[in-house]
């Protein structure tokens, strides 16, 4: 491990840091609000300190021809923590929150969880606000690939690092800094897309930016307390569920679609499984709340295609969906477990692995009624290696096996089991809302400090996929060179 490399490479994140804390500082120069400029400002400071200090210790020379994959697992750990550190400043500085609730704010934040510890959001101004919705949209498509893509010295060794951050992602160009720009582009040009529809749904510039900041980084973080309630828009909420459902959606693949037509979409077995899995969950509750709540088939349909779109991808409210009927509330849960599709803003399983999973044990199946025939999984017209198979397997262990030991945790707090469980699984996926004590329309301040910071931990291990933290734990990964 050079850990000279890691610095340089954790100073050139600082410093497009310290670019990113510039824009809410002007906003709160130009909006008068001197208590943020003083926040963002010391914010700002305290990063250039960071800079400085990472810079004295880094190598200069040939810093990209030596990454190998120990570098690129490092620095993309330790930027997330170095990140979320410096986002929660604006927070702690502006006398906000306190340390551990700031930490928090910042890493929900970044991890597009959007669970809240802050009691009245709208009680804050509005840079720092516009701050909250900005780290949404960075950790959305993902600060290391944001940061490939804008890094013009950025060779191909950095895949190591892009490989830390994301799986499943298609390389839809052979060059890694063109795949992750054309990636950028496109999700740059959808929030600006999406931004403009908000505002020409009623909705002020600042407040359609910041919601298309945290819909297509699937974050959910609103500033209203009452969250996408407030707006009680079913033209703007319609928009809202579209834009989710975007954000859900493989990148990869939209990058494809727009180079090579709407047949690559036909191919793409994730997708049709994705869309699938909406209109069956839609479907369910909308029938369930007609049957067992009385509502209106229209406005049955309303709440259940924004709430299936929202709790697989995003975390926006529109209604209290923690006093729905208990089937309702079993296809959210399954939603926020399974998450959006690889190559998405969304976390959670992934729809390629639990398709996976289902055509794999299918698979079994088969050869056990056949036994001298040979069963193979496809997955978009491909034959799926045995390998990968094995490696989803062992993913989906991992991710059971974490959801169940933080639920089980949780209820050492008194935490009811359902809502323990409910609780680490949309921390695990980086949904938000749960229900019971962390419910549609509560927030996740009346909890323990020591709970918060093992929600702190579930939210990262979450949004890094378990396996890089978990390797950086292990002390061999410090010592050596391979």
């Amino acid at each position: 491990m050079d850990l000279r490399v890691v610095n340089y490479i954790l100073a050139r994140l600082v410093l497009a840091a310290m670019a990113v804390l510039c824009v809410p500082l002007f906003l709160a120069i130009a909006w008068g609000e001197w208590g943020s400029v003083r926040a963002f400002a010391l914010s700002l400071g305290l990063a250039v300190t960071l800079w400085a200090v990472l810079v004295t210790r880094a190598r200069r020379n040939n810093v990209y021809d030596a990454i190998t994959r120990r570098e690129g697992v490092a620095v993309t750990g330790l930027g997330w923590g170095l990140i979320n550190v410096l986002g929660m400043m604006p927070y702690l500085f502006g006398g906000h929150l306190g340390l551990l609730d700031a930490l928090f704010e910042s890493i929900s934040g970044f991890t597009t969880t959007g669970s809240t510890v802050i009691p009245s959001i709208e009680a804050l101004p509005a840079s720092i606000l516009f701050w909250r919705s900005m780290t949404h949209w960075f950790g959305g498509l993902g600060i290391i690939v944001i940061f490939i893509a804008l890094l013009p010295q950025a060779g191909q060794s950095t895949v190591y690092m892009y490989q830390a951050e994301a799986s499943g992602r298609d390389r839809v160009l052979p060059r890694l800094r063109d795949m992750t720009g054309a990636l950028f582009r496109m999700y740059a040009g959808l929030t600006a897309l999406c931004a403009v529809i908000y505002w020409l749904c009623g909705l002020d510039a600042v407040t359609a930016v910041n919601h298309a900041f945290s819909t297509l980084g699937a974050g959910g973080f609103s500033t209203y307390d009452a969250n996408a309630m407030a707006f009680d828009d079913v033209w703007l909420e319609g928009w809202m569920a579209f834009f989710m459902f975007v954000a859900g959606g493989n990148f990869g693949l939209y990058y494809k679609i727009w180079k090579k037509g709407p047949h690559a979409l036909r191919k793409n077995t994730e997708f049709r499984a994705y869309l699938g899995l909406i209109l069956v969950a839609s479907a369910l509750v909308a029938g369930d709340l007609v049957c067992a709540r009385g509502y209106e088939v229209g406005t049955a349909v309303r709440y259940a295609v924004f709430q299936t779109t929202s709790l697989s991808t995003t975390g926006f409210v529109s209604a209290d969906f923690d006093t729905w009927p208990a089937l309702s509330k079993g296809v959210l849960l399954l939603l926020m477990f399974i998450g959006g599709c690889a190559g998405s803003t969304a976390s959670g399983l992934k729809i390629h692995r639990a398709v996976l999973l289902v055509k794999n044990a299918a698979a079994i199946l088969q050869e056990k009624l056949h036994p001298r025939a040979l069963a193979v999984v496809h997955m978009n017209g491909h034959r799926v290696d045995v390998t990968e198979l094995h490696r989803t397997g062992n993913f989906f262990f991992l991710y059971v096996v974490t959801i169940v030991a933080f639920g089980l945790i949780y209820t050492l707090f008194g935490t009811p089991m359902f809502d323990a469980l409910a609780i680490s699984v949309t921390t695990l996926g980086n949904v938000g809302p749960a229900f019971g004590v962390a419910g549609a329309t509560q927030t996740y301040a009346p909890l323990p400090e020591l709970m918060k910071a093992l929600l702190c931990i579930e939210m990262l291990l979450g949004r890094l996929e378990i396996m890089t933290l978990l390797v950086m734990l292990r002390p061999e990964f410090w010592r050596g060179r391979k």
